[in-house]
Parts: structure tokens; C-alpha cells; sequence
């Protein structure tokens, strides 16, 4: 059976014009799945009913389970939601969480289940890669929270064009650049405006910095950017991003300036995880706006949040401050990242929960390079 949620509305017109049905029944379904979130062919009153009979017998609407909602005292709401079973008949579950403000919702989704890159100050990448995820498995995510907040208290009586989700960020488990064809897809049915109609401005990607995918992104679906930098020079950055022994930070840099030709808004979000007596000096700070001079961007800075074993503490709260003001005084818009959600461990960085160490790492301490 054809999993209808796993095609763009050109993929849809694609496969409609396969089975010998105009293409523009792909943009009525792409309205009843998503516009309207509805899976019941018997209610796409549109769709002619000989249609419908054959969509019945050789199509199907699956969407991923959801195993368990979670509410924060904050109001951030988590999905743990499941994907498949493993061989050892464990079940394999990503995480997305909604976060929601007074001017906005995010919604964090999940591309992957797990991570191969194995940032060190990371929980997910500590429970190593298992597979990508399907296309039907991210847009779902959107799907799922979408419906779950339609009906929930707070939210059942706003008017059905009033958005709860406005923001969609591709910051949960996995590098979204790893699963490139997949996300992208997931990504042009949420920019679609007979799907979910989000604007670029609205959708950001955070890449660990997979370079030629950078590219591509550039020409082929070009949201905005959010890239976790998390050092400010090679050395520390090949031990907490090892990501940057193939792609350094000079080559990262260059490939940010070449997407903000096509990038939806004019400047680069670094994201930095503040992580105590590792990258959160004022030296580092210095270096840092060394490394970025010739990026339009923005900080944000991510107060690192605990999990077990992971061998690193918290920068103080002082030491967040002053590393913030010198950004500032250099002339750069800086945010500290709000900790939401963490009581449920949807916090940044918390995602896959206690998880065993699969990467068999030791923490070391790399010194502060001298600035160029």
C-alpha cells in the first residue's frame, strides 16, 4: 500500500497522473490531509467516489503512533512517538516537542532516530544512529501535535485559521541534513499553502554544518538557517562537534556566507551550547566574533542542560552574562535560550532521555587556541 502522506503535493500529482486521475486531485488531498487534517476518505467531499474506492483498496494514511503526551509545568508540551521495533524488539521513538510563547508556537521536530554525528554535549547522540526517518514520520510529527492541540484545553476554541503552531524548527533528535531527500520533502509540504501554508521565514534547519548538503539546501528548499557551533575554534570544535575534522570551521563559515544568497532572512543563527570551563570564557568569546566577522548572524546562546554521565556542568549564570555582553558590545543581537520544558526532559539537548553511552567516549579538555 502507497503511504499518501509521504508525497508533496508534486509527487501526488505524480502519482495521481499514474494511476490515471487528473493532477489536480493532488492539491484536494493535499488539503484534506493537511490543511484540514483529515484521513477519512468518506469525508473529502470533493473527491469523486470512484476515486476515493480506488485510493481505498491501494493507498493508505498512516501516520506514526504516539506512545506517550507529556505536559510541563511551562506549558511545553512533548510526543513520544513511535517509528518501529528493533531487531531485540525495543521500540525505536523520536521526540517533538511544542513550545509555546506570547507571540508564537514552535514546534521542534525530529528527522532522524538518533544520531550518527555524536556531539559529546548531546543526549541523543549518545544513543547512537538507528535509521532515518521517513517522510510521512516528520511531516506527522506536525500532523500529530497540530490535532493533539486542536483538541486540547486552551486551544479547542480558537477559530480554524487561527494558527497554534507558527514556527516549525528541525531541531530535534538527528542532523536534518543526514536525511537530506526526506526533510526537504517534509519541509515543502509545511511551506505548501494548500498543506500547512508556513512561510520560509518561519521554518528553520539546524545543521551540525554538513556542507555540500548546505548547498543543495541552498537551491532546492532554502529555509532559514540555524547552525550549532558550539566552539569557536578547530581544536575544541573537532572534540565536541567531531563533524569538524571533516568540514572545519573556515569551510563552515564559507558555506554559510554562500546560503545567505538565497536564505529567507538576511543573517545566520549560531547556536552555542554554554558548557562550564570548556567553551564559555571571555577568550573564547574573543574568538568567536573573530570567526563570524563575516557572517551576518545572530547568537544564541544555549545554557547547557544535564543528563547523566555526560561530563559536563552548566556554565554559571555570570560567566552566561558576561560572555553575552562582549557579543553584544561587538555589535551582535544575542539571545539566551530559555530552559522550557525540562521537568518533562524536553529541554535542549535532553530529547532521548537517560540513554546508554554507545559511543564508549572519555571527556578531555581542549585548550584555548590562540586568536589568528
Amino acid at each position: 500500500m502507497t503511504n499518501l502522506l509521504n508525497f508533496n503535493q508534486p509527487q501526488l500529482a505524480e502519482y495521481f497522473t499514474g494511476i490515471g486521475e487528473k493532477p489536480f486531485r493532488a492539491k484536494q488531498l493535499m488539503r484534506w490531509m493537511h490543511h484540514f487534517g483529515v484521513l477519512d476518505l468518506d469525508q473529502m467531499t470533493d473527491i469523486a467516489q470512484s476515486l476515493r474506492e480506488k485510493l481505498r483498496n491501494e493507498t493508505e494514511f498512516t501516520l506514526p503512533d504516539v506512545q506517550l503526551e507529556q505536559i510541563s509545568d511551562d506549558g511545553t508540551r512533548k510526543w513520544l512517538i513511535g517509528t518501529d521495533n528493533t531487531k531485540d524488539g525495543s521500540a525505536n521513538s523520536v521526540e517533538t516537542v511544542f513550545i509555546p510563547e506570547d507571540d508564537r508556537g514552535t514546534l521542534c521536530i525530529s528527522s532522524q532516530v538518533g544520531c550518527a554525528l555524536e556531539c559529546t554535549f548531546c543526549s541523543t547522540g549518545r544513543q547512537g544512529f538507528n535509521r532515518n526517518l521517513s517522510v510521512s514520520e516528520i511531516i506527522g510529527q506536525l500532523w500529530i501535535a497540530n490535532h493533539s492541540l486542536r483538541q486540547s484545553e486552551g486551544y479547542n476554541m480558537l477559530p480554524a485559521n487561527d494558527r497554534i503552531i507558527s514556527n516549525v524548527v528541525m531541531m530535534g533528535m538527528g542532523e536534518p541534513l543526514a536525511n537530506y531527500d526526506n526533510v526537504v520533502t517534509a519541509m515543502q509540504i509545511m511551506l505548501d499553502d494548500s498543506a500547512y501554508g508556513l512561510s520560509r521565514r518561519r521554518v528553520t534547519l539546524s545543521t551540525s554544518g554538513l556542507v555540500p548538503a548546505m548547498d543543495r539546501l541552498k537551491e532546492d528548499c532554502p529555509v532559514a538557517l540555524a547552525v550549532s557551533l558550539h566552539a569557536p575554534n578547530d581544536a575544541l570544535r573537532d572534540e565536541i562537534v567531531p563533524i569538524n575534522k571533516k568540514y572545519p570551521i573556515k569551510t563552515l563559515m564559507a558555506a554559510c556566507e554562500r546560503y545567505l544568497v538565497k536564505a529567507p532572512r538576511d543573517f545566520v543563527t549560531f547556536e552555542y551550547v554554554m558548557l562550564d570551563g570548556i567553551n564559555d570564557t571571555l577568550e573564547h568569546a574573543k574568538q568567536l566574533i573573530n570567526v563570524v566577522r563575516d557572517i551576518p548572524c545572530k547568537f544564541n546562546l544555549i545554557p547547557f542542560n544535564p543528563f547523566p554521565n555526560s561530563g559536563y556542568d552548566t556554565s554559571k549564570p555570570m560567566q552566561v552574562r558576561a560572555f553575552r555582553d562582549m557579543l553584544m558590545q561587538a555589535g551582535y543581537v544575542v539571545t539566551v535560550r530559555k530552559t522550557r520544558g525540562d521537568d518533562i526532559d524536553a529541554a535542549c539537548g535532553q530529547l532521548a532521555g537517560k540513554v546508554l553511552d554507545k559511543t564508549r567516549r572519555t571527556q578531555k579538555t581542549i585548550p584555548i587556541q590562540p586568536t589568528s
